[in-house]
């Protein structure tokens, strides 16, 4: 029999974080919250307490993530394919000055 997860906690506004769902009242992202906990190795105390957060809500965030996880996961490889694209094609001061200078030195 499948279980539903409350998500009390998590909410989405077009126009705050791009409408991606967040806990209640704040700007943190589910993925925040994901990437904070998997990536980074945070525990979800140490994520409520540094936030100030209801232990609840990053719960809740992670249940959000685990139930939307294929969508969610997508949205971040989308959004990181689209950084390093616009990083590629704006390359910062630093990095057009050592391709210039790459040039210079292989003429």
């Amino acid at each position: 029999m499948p279980t539903t997860v409350s998500v009390e906690h998590i909410e989405m506004t077009p126009g705050i974080r791009g409408g991606k769902p967040r806990i209640v009242g704040t700007r943190i992202a589910v993925e925040d919250v994901m990437l904070m906990h998997l990536k980074i190795g945070y525990s979800l105390l140490e994520i409520a307490t540094k936030y100030d957060l209801i232990l609840a809500a990053v719960y809740d965030a992670m249940a959000y993530y685990y139930d939307h996880r294929q969508e969610i996961d997508i949205q971040i490889a989308e959004d990181d394919a689209f950084v390093d694209e616009f990083r590629r094609q704006n390359p910062g001061r630093l990095q057009a000055k050592i391709k210039e200078l790459k040039g210079e030195s292989e003429n």
